[in-house]
């Protein structure tokens, strides 16, 4: 139980310095065309489901065709796989309820859905601060959510 508090405590405090260490590196003129936004989780803290909304592509979208391989997971703060959330409703060719694993998705916003529930199974995940990671194309993007029962 000490080993989780200890790991927890090390999550919160470099989350809370990492803003500060890039500010202070300033601005790299090849991250402004990012190929994508991650959102901050919504509701956040949550119990028991979530959404989590997503930009593919930067802001002008050059190319509005282009695919993009884009993947989405939430992992404990142990970094073990809990769940894959599903994208909600539908949009750029592909139906609503599929897997975010190497889905080709064009340019756009989306959100994708999660029951709150451990990977294949019904039981619910346990209170607690989770990560979640967006990939599009070779590029990675993570935020933390809660949470609590």
């Amino acid at each position: 139980m000490k080993l989780r508090w200890g790991a927890l405590s090390i999550v919160l405090v470099l989350s809370a310095l990492m803003p500060r260490i890039l500010a202070a590196q300033g601005q790299d003129p090849a991250r402004k065309r990012s190929p994508g936004i991650l959102r901050q989780n919504y509701p956040n803290p949550f119990n028991p489901e979530t959404r989590i909304s997503f930009t593919v592509g930067d802001e002008k979208c050059d190319d509005p065709g282009r695919q993009h391989r884009v993947s989405l997971r939430i992992y404990n703060i142990l970094s073990q796989l809990v769940a894959i959330p599903v994208l909600q409703g539908g949009a750029g060719g592909v139906a609503g309820g599929v897997r975010l694993v190497d889905v080709m998705l064009t340019c756009g916003d989306y959100v994708a859905y999660w029951d709150g529930k451990y990977m294949g199974t019904k039981t619910e995940a346990a209170s607690g601060v989770y990560l979640y990671e967006l990939r599009i194309d070779s590029q990675h993007f993570v935020r933390r959510m809660l949470i609590t029962k």
